[in-house]
Order: structure tokens, then sequence, then C-alpha cells
């Protein structure tokens, strides 16, 4: 093969990529009003109040990161698939102060069962943290001086969770560090 067809394929390979990018539903974000958004009957997922305040923190400081995935139904209102609790904290004065009550969205063309499919991937790709890779985040956190209450409001854990992942990421427990006892107590002798 020689240099010129191999570059003639690397210059179609690059207009293919270029085309799927382009129809890619992040390609087309805009922002429509949370009011004409209506939420889908089966989402499985839930989220417990305190990462849904969580989550009003992390829009309040980062900005809507990821949008909301709708579809059309046809008739000037949006069917929520994927980004129901962003939808729902969206509400929250303080987001409605910023954005004015809009959300960003990506609009995807499904059936309804599709649709279902979609919503059910995006949450399980998310996947859940696990307990030792926090730790070790919490770790890096307190060995790199950030005190324990901006740790807590910014990762919207209480101390006592804190605590625990950074007792077990195995945190060190000499004398005068976080945690160490200056001696041990003395075991209980029976009579």
């Amino acid at each position: 093969m020689t240099a010129h067809a191999t570059d003639a394929m690397d210059r179609e390979a690059d207009a293919d990529v270029r085309a799927a990018m382009a129809e890619a539903p992040v390609s087309r974000v805009t922002w429509i009003h949370r009011d004409r958004i209506r939420a889908n009957a089966y989402n499985p997922n839930r989220v417990a109040p305190p990462e849904l305040e969580l989550l009003i923190l992390s829009i309040l400081e980062d900005g809507f990161t990821q949008p909301l995935v709708v579809l059309d139904n046809g008739d000037g209102s949006w069917l929520l698939v994927d980004g129901y609790h962003r939808w729902i904290v969206s509400d929250d004065a303080r987001i409605v102060a910023r954005y004015g009550g809009f959300v960003p969205v990506v609009q995807i063309d499904a059936d309804p069962v599709h649709r279902m499919m979609s919503t059910i991937r995006h949450n399980r790709a998310r996947g859940t943290h696990a307990v030792l890779p926090m730790a070790d985040i919490v770790r890096t956190m307190i060995v790199s001086g950030v005190a324990l209450d901006a740790i807590g409001r910014g990762l919207g854990m209480e101390g006592e969770e804190i605590n625990r992942l950074a007792d077990r990421s195995g945190m060190p427990r000499r004398v005068g560090e976080r945690g160490a006892k200056n001696t041990f107590g003395h075991a209980w002798v029976p009579e």
C-alpha cells in the first residue's frame, strides 16, 4: 500500500469520526425550562436526601456538567430518560436563581422499550463508589491538610463516615496523630 493510499484512508476515517461525533446527542446540548419535562414512570434509581443535597452543591459549585437525556413527546413537552435527580434538584431556589429554571438537555429518539433500557444503562453505567478507593481519597485529602468539615461538606459525608473511611485506609496511628492513643489501656483482670 502506498503512502498516498494510507493518507486517503486516514482522511476517510477522520470524516467518519467527525460524522459520528456530529451525530452524538451530546453535540446538540440545548437548554429548556424544567417545567416542560415530565419524569418517566419506570426509573428504579433512588437517591437519599443527603445525596440530593450533595447534588445541589455540585451544581452550585461546578455547574451542570452533564445534560439530562430527554425524548420529545411531540406536544411541547419532553419525557425524561436520564437525569431525574438533576431535574428534581433543578427546582431548588438557589439553582433556579442561577439558571432561571432552565436545564441542559440532549434529545434521543427511542421507542418505549429502548428508552427504558437507556434509563437503566445510564444508571448502571455510573456504578457505585467502592469503599477502599473512597478511603484512599479521604486519606489523601486529610494528609493534604483539608479540614474534616470541608471534606464532609465537599463529599456530603458526616464526620463518622469520614473517620471510618480514614481508619479503613490504613491511616497511621502514631502518638499525636489523628485518633491515636497516647497509651494502651489495661485489660480487665478477673479477681
